[in-house]
């Protein structure tokens, strides 16, 4: 690794973290039942204020005196830090790094939210979609991106379809917040081809089986153990992702 790429990976993490430090409000206000509003007040009942209406700041309540933490900001700041460096690291100076930048964030956020209820929030799910066939139909246009945007749109399609069929066959099993993701993540994918698509959906069942055999063996769960499949989703992508910058 030469000096500008470690500059561009130093960059990335940087970037990361500094969204990670945001992540852990957003993921505390939108962490509610589906038929809740978003969260407008601190654990302790103070109302959240700063920008964007309260929904960005710090991770703790400034009357609480840090008492009202909402999640512990450690791990979204390590998290995001750490996707978008493995993200650089990959893919180095190339347009598409850009949208893999500004989605990671969402994709913590996602994940957080996910693992706390059990919930996708449409107000994050559908709206990356879009974004992401914009982001990298621009990209395309930039000399040196290493993807195709057509693929990228059927990939979409495609995952999402096949999720969508899971949700059908077993509602129960397949959220319908995972199909949406779904579309997203399936652009992201198949920007890198149909093997890398591939790759991402076997590793987050993969990685879905591994965590729910792992339940069973500490017999903290069974068979019918619900769990959030979105973080699986969103990790296995991470990867496949990686592994198709690289090529």
């Amino acid at each position: 690794m030469d000096v500008t790429e470690a500059l561009i990976v130093a960059g990335a993490a940087l970037w990361g973290a500094g969204w990670g430090l945001l992540v852990p409000r957003a993921a505390y206000r939108l962490a509610v039942e589906p038929d809740d509003a978003w969260r407008t007040r601190c654990p302790a009942g103070h109302p959240l204020a700063g920008p964007a209406r309260g929904w960005l700041g710090r991770a703790v309540c400034a009357p609480c005196g840090g008492a009202g933490a909402f999640r512990p900001a450690l791990l979204p700041v390590l998290l995001t830090a750490a996707a978008c460096g493995a993200l650089a690291a990959a893919v180095g100076g190339r347009p598409e790094l850009f949208v893999w930048l500004a989605l990671a964030p969402f994709g913590v956020l996602l994940a957080l939210v996910d693992a706390a209820v059990f919930r996708l929030p449409d107000v994050l799910t559908l709206p990356l979609a879009v974004l992401t066939a914009a982001g990298l139909g621009l990209v395309a246009l930039f000399p040196g991106a290493a993807g195709s945007w057509t693929t990228a749109l059927l990939g979409g399609l495609a995952l999402g379809g096949c999720y969508f069929t899971l949700f059908l066959i077993s509602p129960r099993g397949m959220g319908f917040g995972d199909v949406k993701l779904a579309l997203a993540l399936g652009q992201v994918l198949g920007w890198y081809g149909w093997p890398v698509l591939f790759l991402g959906t076997f590793a987050a069942f993969l990685a879905g089986a591994v965590h729910g055999l792992g339940l069973m063996l500490l017999r903290r769960g069974g068979r019918s153990t619900a769990m959030p499949f979105g973080p699986f989703m969103l990790a296995g992508a991470l990867a496949a992702v990686v592994h198709g910058g690289l090529g």
